[in-house]
């Protein structure tokens, strides 16, 4: 074995390293672990599509083909008639025009008389819990406890309190004095007050707490602003806080007017479409005459007829509210 010494070290000098070669790195392009796949975001969307396809798209294209056949549950064939469905709609003195057009008259007086109430008790009532006052967390929750309940519990429990012999209602009137009892379920107009009544109370919630987000958005210094130029409460309200929730109203508006054109539970439970099928809605007639007659293709041609009707209207709202902010 060889070993080398001090001094043989420091005779031939420091020991240098033999030279090494080194391959230069190839300008490789490596692809990240992280790096997302072209399909990565239509992974991520296949669910909602798959969704809305199944309960959205099919059925409404499986509606339009269903409007243009004659589809009934008690004959073996579904010949195709076109548009004679939509025809017998718009036939004068038909029978299924005048009950059709008669429930959309009923549709129309609902949304007219509750549309209203909806759109400004609510606002009030979030302008009111937007103010800062022991226990408001309380109340917000008292005024959207009823929306979470569903329409059969509503239907039942305004049932009972508007009945015309047993009532709850009619009852506390009586010790007041009142010794007639108000047909609040059987006779006209006291119908219409009470489907609008139980309605706003039941939905008047959901509207409030939208308008409260809305007011929370508002920035606090145009409030100041307004305050330095001399306006008062209500100058306030119609000059920033109004404008300011220009977006919100137009969403609430068009929410409320398909809620309200749509309206089924409240009529079917507390009237039945009484009195004299006054109160029978444009959907309970669609309902009657597609599960209860078995006339699925005419029923589906009124509910495109109702569809499109709620889409121009809605439009128009759109188009109103754009017009005036621009």
């Amino acid at each position: 074995m060889t070993t080398v010494s001090a001094a043989d070290t420091a005779r031939r000098g420091p020991l240098v390293p033999a030279a090494t070669t080194t391959r230069p790195a190839t300008d490789r392009r490596t692809r990240s672990p992280h790096r997302p796949r072209w399909w990565t975001p239509y992974a991520f969307l296949a669910p909602f599509l798959l969704i809305f396809g199944t309960f959205v798209l099919v059925p409404a294209v499986s509606g339009v083909w269903m409007s243009l056949h004659n589809w009934d549950f008690f004959l073996p064939d579904r010949p195709f008639v076109g548009l004679q469905n939509y025809v017998d709609l718009f036939t004068p003195g038909a029978l299924v025009a005048q009950q059709f057009w008669e429930s959309m008259r009923a549709t129309g007086i609902f949304v007219v008389l509750s549309v209203p109430l909806l759109m400004t008790i609510p606002l009030a009532l979030a302008l009111l819990l937007d103010q800062r006052f022991r226990g408001r967390t309380f109340f917000r929750a008292v005024f959207f406890a009823p929306y979470v309940l569903g329409v059969s519990v509503v239907g039942l429990l305004w049932q009972y309190l508007l009945n015309g012999n047993t009532g709850l209602i009619n009852g506390y009137l009586a010790e007041l004095g009142v010794t007639e009892a108000v047909p609040w379920l059987t006779a006209t107009p006291w119908v219409w007050v009470s489907l609008v009544g139980v309605t706003l109370w039941w939905t008047m919630g959901f509207n409030s707490v939208v308008y409260l987000a809305g007011l929370q958005s508002v920035d606090e210094a145009l409030y100041d602003a307004a305050k330095v130029d001399g306006a008062g409460r209500w100058a306030r309200l119609w000059h920033v806080t109004l404008p300011q929730l220009r977006p919100v109203i137009l969403f609430v508006l068009t929410m409320t007017v398909l809620a309200s054109a749509n309206m089924f539970g409240q009529s079917y439970l507390l009237t039945g479409g009484n009195p004299s099928n006054e109160t029978r809605t444009a959907i309970m007639f669609i309902a009657e005459v597609g599960l209860e007659q078995f006339r699925m293709g005419l029923a589906a041609a009124m509910s495109y007829l109702l569809a499109l009707l709620l889409i121009v209207v809605s439009a128009l709202n759109f188009l109103f509210l754009r017009q005036k902010e621009s």
